[in-house]
């Protein structure tokens, strides 16, 4: 049913978005006459590669840095690739990976190999599913550019504050996913674009129906200050990457 309903909706997404992304693709290879798409290697569903297709939204070449973690303050973020990521239209090209079975739409978010080598044996559950375009995590951390900005190692400072909250969210989606899961992350995805503030209490509204850790639903309010905390799995907070 999931593979069905993925199929469906990717392909109609596609055909929606077709105009705008073909805009935006333009105008991404008008900057600097290269490629407007980011094919980025990524791991999925049980350890597999697959080739993920994004939007570019920075200068051509920008992967070569070896900074996976990307700062809002960025600067090999470009100014139409400002745009691309306010409006999520990178995440958008991801309808083609959905419908050729790569992802699907709702499920912890892919990751590339440098950082699922870091994965903990429970994190490594978060590989038994594919990966999707949005679950819990997106939206609590669509900040997660500002969340970095400023910071001397982006990595690191994922690893620190982000991933500790961001996998154990993916695996309480794992535990948790139906159907009707789908959908409402789906729509709080949708209503997040508009209202952050109000897609988070949906979010915090379905996690305590499903009786989540306190401290998990405390974080994801995002009223405090993010702070570093073990991955699930440690008890120790990651001190290099």
């Amino acid at each position: 049913m999931k593979r069905v309903f993925d199929i469906i909706i990717s392909f109609f997404g596609l055909l929606f978005f077709s105009s705008i992304l073909l805009s935006a693709m333009f105008l991404v290879w008008w900057q600097d006459k290269h490629s407007p798409l980011y094919i980025s290697e990524r791991v999925g569903i049980n350890g597999s590669r697959f080739k993920m297709f994004k939007l570019r939204s920075m200068l051509f070449g920008a992967d070569k840095s070896g900074v996976d973690s990307t700062s809002s303050d960025d600067h090999r973020i470009t100014p139409i690739g400002k745009f691309i990521r306010s409006y999520k239209l990178d995440e958008v090209t991801q309808l083609w990976n959905v419908l050729i079975g790569d992802m699907s739409l709702v499920g912890p978010r892919p990751n590339v190999k440098s950082e699922t080598d870091l994965y903990t044996k429970e994190e490594e559950k978060l590989l038994i599913v594919r990966p999707g375009i949005t679950d819990f995590a997106s939206i609590i951390f669509s900040d997660e550019g500002q969340i970095l900005e400023g910071r001397k190692n982006p990595d690191l400072s994922y690893n620190q504050l982000i991933r500790p909250w961001k996998s154990r969210l993916g695996l309480i989606y794992i535990e948790n996913q139906s159907t009707l899961t789908d959908l409402k992350i789906i729509i709080f995805t949708i209503i997040s674009i508009f209202s952050k503030k109000n897609a988070i209490k949906l979010v915090i509204s379905q996690l305590e129906k499903i009786n989540v850790d306190p401290k998990v639903i405390k974080v994801s309010a995002r009223v405090e200050k993010l702070y570093p905390y073990p991955p699930p799995g440690s008890n120790e907070i990651v001190s290099s990457r």
